[in-house]
């Protein structure tokens, strides 16, 4: 069910910075084909519906399987479902599993009265989702009583086995509203990268609060145990966030981090993407980080993921579009991913990855409930 992300607020900024361009090469509708990740990729394929049994829609959250491990399938897309059959945000508790070929299987569906550790507020399945070495999956919770932004509650981060079975809750220690997220790991450590996008928000009832947050969360495995939490770090701060009667909560979202260790955010409200330095290494806030890009076809960017070539790929909430991104700044290729819906594409897409084969990008549509490829 589309939900559009875009409030008149943002809607004003959008069209602010895009008077202020930087560097848009690709023409409207088409994308630059010389070195560009997206100039190779023309059809949009329809996958298969993300809505299990029971219901649930609004996916948010796409994670590509890297490998075999119990119920787990190489090459298969895990989703997580934000809304329940009723259309509630912050009320949904599945995730599921969706192979290239379009064969959908229920992977979890979380019962928030029987968690081994705390959630505050309960289970409602954001677009924070990971995969991790052994199988485990990570996935955000930003739970309501009844999809309204009153009622949000702080969520936690739900740690499940390969067979999606909820093994623990990491909660507090700055986790609020986790929105998005990235992970990378080397040995038995993992590093979470987590945006947040509760603190004061609720209590601003609509106007911007700029206190969203990034959290580096060092996770240790041991053996089969579920990995454990042994060290929290703010790397980025003041993030500006706001509710919205249509988008529940609007804030910084999507998070790649590259191969020098540089974490990109896609700062949703400021129409920007910004990039936070050495995230892997530092031991304070970077703030929001450096300014890499604005306006031109940045439109309320939302998920993000990095490109097999380095680029920054971000989906946008207010016009359906795909934008691909250099790390210094120039917009150098779009798509327009969902036409539907008034304005065109507004409120359709959320999550992205891509595939394991680097060349196609799978994402999914609020508006239709599905999981689509671009190849």
């Amino acid at each position: 069910m589309r939900t559009n992300f875009l409030s008149p607020m943002v809607r004003g900024l959008s069209a602010l910075a895009a008077a202020v361009a930087i560097g848009v090469t690709a023409a409207a509708g088409t994308a630059a084909a010389d070195g560009t990740f997206l100039g190779r990729l023309h059809t949009v394929r329809e996958i298969s519906s993300t809505v299990p049994e029971n219901g649930d829609e609004n996916p948010y959250g796409t994670a590509v399987v890297p490998r075999d491990h119990g119920k787990l399938h190489r090459g298969n897309v895990l989703v997580s479902n934000f809304n329940n059959s009723q259309n509630q945000q912050g009320t949904g508790t599945t995730l599921v599993q969706i192979s290239p070929r379009g064969t959908a299987k229920l992977f979890a569906r979380i019962d928030p009265n029987h968690l081994p550790g705390p959630c505050p507020g309960g289970v409602g399945l954001t677009t924070a989702l990971s995969i991790l070495p052994g199988g485990w999956v990570v996935v955000g919770s930003l739970p309501t009583a009844d999809g309204t932004s009153e009622t949000a509650q702080a969520g936690c981060l739900l740690v499940l086995d390969s067979h999606g079975r909820v093994r623990e809750t990491l909660a507090g220690g700055g986790i609020n509203g986790p929105w998005d997220m990235t992970a990378t790991s080397s040995g038995d450590r993992t590093d979470l990268f987590v945006t947040n996008v509760l603190n004061g928000t609720v209590a601003g009832g609509g106007d911007e609060v700029d206190q969203g947050t990034v959290l580096r969360i060092t996770l240790r495995r041991h053996g089969n145990q579920p990995p454990k939490r042994v060290r929290t770090t703010t790397i980025g701060s003041g993030f500006a966030q706001m509710t919205d009667p249509a988008a529940l909560v609007i804030g910084p979202t999507g998070v790649g981090l590259a191969k020098d260790g540089s974490l990109y955010v896609a700062d949703t409200v400021k129409n920007r993407i910004t990039v936070i330095p050495r995230a892997l290494t530092r031991k304070s806030s970077a703030g929001t980080g450096r300014v890499v890009s604005s306006g031109g076809k940045l439109n309320g960017p939302l998920g993000l993921a990095i490109a097999p070539n380095g680029h920054i790929l971000t989906v946008n909430s207010g016009d359906g579009n795909i934008v691909e991104t250099t790390r210094r700044g120039r917009q150098v290729a779009f798509r327009q991913l969902d036409n539907s819906g008034s304005p065109p594409g507004a409120g359709a897409l959320f999550g992205l990855a891509v595939d394991l084969d680097c060349d196609a990008v799978y994402f999914v549509d609020d508006a239709t409930n599905f999981l689509n490829v671009l190849q």
